[in-house]
Parts: C-alpha cells; sequence; structure tokens
C-alpha cells in the first residue's frame, strides 16, 4: 500500500502533539512532588489540564517564532522547545537552569528557541510579545509572536494598549486566552463584562472561540492565525476554552480552598487533553511515547538535583544590561 505524504505528516503531527502533551502532563506532575520533597522552594502554579493550549499553538509556529508566557508557563516553555532538563534545573534554583536559577518557575525564558519569557505581572506578556514582533519587524526579520494569558487578564489596562497598537500597526502575534474559567478563585462571569472575544474584537482583532482541551482543534486555529499574522494581515485572538484540573497555586494542596465543588472538578477532568490526543494514536505507540517521556523526565530530575546551586556571592550579576554590577557603598 502507498502512504501519502499528507498522511505520513498528519501521524507525525498527531503523534507530535501527543508527546507534547505528555510531556508537560508528566513534568507538571514530577515539578509537584518536587515540591512537596522541597526541592522546589515557593510553590508552582500547575498547568495540568491545559497542555493542549500550549501543544497546539506552538506546533504552529516556526523556530524563530517568539512566545510570551504566564506564571503558568511551565507549558508554554516546554511546547516551544525549552530543554526538561535545564527546565528542571531552573524550577529548583540550580547554575545549569534555563536562567542559572535567577528566574525559577514564574520568569523562564530561553531566547535560543524564541521563548522570551513567563511573567508573572497578569496581562503584561501581550505588551512584551507585541513590542518584539513590532521591533523585529522593524529590523527586517519579521516573525509571528504568540502571548498567551488567562482570563483574569482581559481586564488589564496594558492588555488592551497591546491588543490597540498591534491592531493599528498590524503587529503579527497572535493573542491567547486559556480561559480556565477562574483568576484564582474568581469565575469569569463575575469578573468578565461582555464576552472575552469582544475585547479584541472591539479593537478590530478576528476573534474566535476554541475547544481547548483539544490539542488538534488549537492546532488548526493557531494555523490560521498564523498564517493571518505571516501575511502581514495583523493580529488575532483565540479564546481557548479550558480547564485547570489541579490548584491555582500549591499552596492550595495545602490550605483546602472550596472554590470549586468535587463534582465540578469530576466533570472537568472528564476531557482529558492527554486521553483525546492519546485516543488517537495505535496503543503500541502510546506506549512506546509514554516510556520515552518517563526516560526524559527521570534524567531531567537527577539532572536538575545533581546540580550545584548559585554561588551567593553572585547574587548581582546579570542585573544590569552593561554587565556592571555596583561597587560596596556606592549610590548606583
Amino acid at each position: 500500500m502507498t502512504v501519502s505524504t499528507a498522511s505520513v505528516s498528519t501521524v507525525d503531527s498527531t503523534v507530535r502533539l501527543y508527546r507534547t502533551v505528555r510531556l508537560i502532563r508528566r513534568f507538571e506532575e514530577r515539578a509537584i512532588e518536587l515540591v512537596r520533597s522541597g526541592d522546589i522552594v515557593g510553590g508552582i502554579h500547575p498547568y495540568l489540564g491545559q497542555e493542549a493550549v500550549a501543544a497546539g499553538v506552538c506546533a504552529a509556529l516556526g523556530p524563530d517564532d517568539l512566545v510570551t508566557g504566564t506564571h503558568r508557563g511551565h507549558g508554554h516553555v516546554l511546547a516551544k522547545g525549552a530543554d526538561p532538563a535545564r527546565m528542571m534545573a531552573e524550577l529548583t534554583g540550580r547554575v545549569t537552569g534555563l536562567n542559572k536559577g535567577r528566574g525559577g518557575s514564574m520568569h523562564a525564558a530561553d531566547f535560543g528557541v524564541g521563548i522570551l519569557g513567563a511573567n508573572a505581572i497578569v496581562g503584561a506578556a501581550g505588551a512584551i510579545a507585541t513590542g518584539a514582533a513590532w521591533a523585529r519587524r522593524r529590523l527586517g526579520r519579521p516573525v509571528v509572536a504568540a502571548s498567551f494569558f488567562g482570563d483574569g487578564a482581559v481586564n488589564e489596562g496594558m492588555l488592551l494598549e497591546a491588543f490597540n497598537l498591534a491592531a493599528l500597526w498590524r503587529v503579527p502575534v497572535v493573542f491567547v486566552c486559556e480561559n480556565n474559567g477562574y483568576a484564582t478563585t474568581m469565575r469569569v462571569e463575575d469578573a468578565v463584562a461582555g464576552s472575552i472575544t469582544g475585547r479584541a474584537e472591539a479593537f478590530g482583532i478576528p476573534a474566535s472561540v476554541v475547544d481547548g482541551q483539544d490539542p488538534e482543534a488549537v492546532l488548526a486555529a493557531a494555523r490560521v492565525a498564523v498564517a493571518r499574522a505571516g501575511a502581514g494581515e495583523g493580529p488575532s485572538f483565540l479564546e481557548c476554552r479550558t480547564q485547570r484540573f489541579d490548584a491555582h497555586h500549591t499552596f492550595e494542596h495545602k490550605v483546602r480552598l472550596r472554590y470549586r465543588t468535587d463534582e465540578e472538578l469530576a466533570h472537568i477532568r472528564a476531557r482529558d487533553p492527554v486521553d483525546i490526543q492519546g485516543a488517537r494514536l495505535a496503543g503500541t505507540v502510546r506506549s512506546a511515547v509514554d516510556d520515552e517521556v518517563e526516560a526524559v523526565l527521570a534524567a531531567a530530575v537527577a539532572f536538575a538535583l545533581a546540580s550545584p546551586f548559585p554561588d551567593p556571592l553572585t547574587a548581582l550579576d546579570h542585573l544590569y544590561a552593561s554587565g556592571l554590577t555596583p561597587r560596596p557603598g556606592s549610590d548606583v
């Protein structure tokens, strides 16, 4: 039987998407284990349940395209191609981390693969992505930037300003809202007047609602938006309706906040992006990918825990673009 190139490409894409969502899921689960053991200090914002969004959007991007993320940003970093071992080392505060242990969970970046960084400031990632994509175009190196943010960010002024400039200057940026239904513990219907897509549409930005639990659906929508941006037609907005399976932050594992019922949690877990994508693979293929991911993450954890911590004497290094550090007793 002759297999067409298109069908082979489709099969490869299906496997790659599954590998990405599985990698993110198991990375987060291993990271939670390290939070509980004390090897990751301060906790993390788990991305469990939202893996399809990062996987689908980043699969539509090219190697030179840019990404900005959020405080819940591990999935974005991994999906864009960062090394899981160096990412795990970053979370554990080691010098072998992506940012030498100085960025941690909420500020991981890897410029080498186009990751301009996660960001703990709600809504800031949109402005950074817009500015970066505009600047690259001005330099004659046009790329597409994808910016991830949550439903809580759509009421932030800096994000709305980014929408305005992106639309006005036709900046090649894809705005990706990960609407998981909650801004920390506040339901989206209690915080957002009108609609989320209406925020973008008010600036003339094409906006669509996407099934954020299905990696293939996200990829299809992202391809359209990326192609539009690359063709010089300006920004697009994707509202990916997804579900956060775990806590807003791992501190909830101790304080046990009760803003979601057990019935609600059971309902949202019924559509698991890992299982949705995994069901598209033969059982033997899925098992092989699972085994590969386990090996990658076992090596990542071992690498992180074997790596040294930064020397406290270097605490002021990398603070200034010039490379200079202040002298003791100076006013700099």
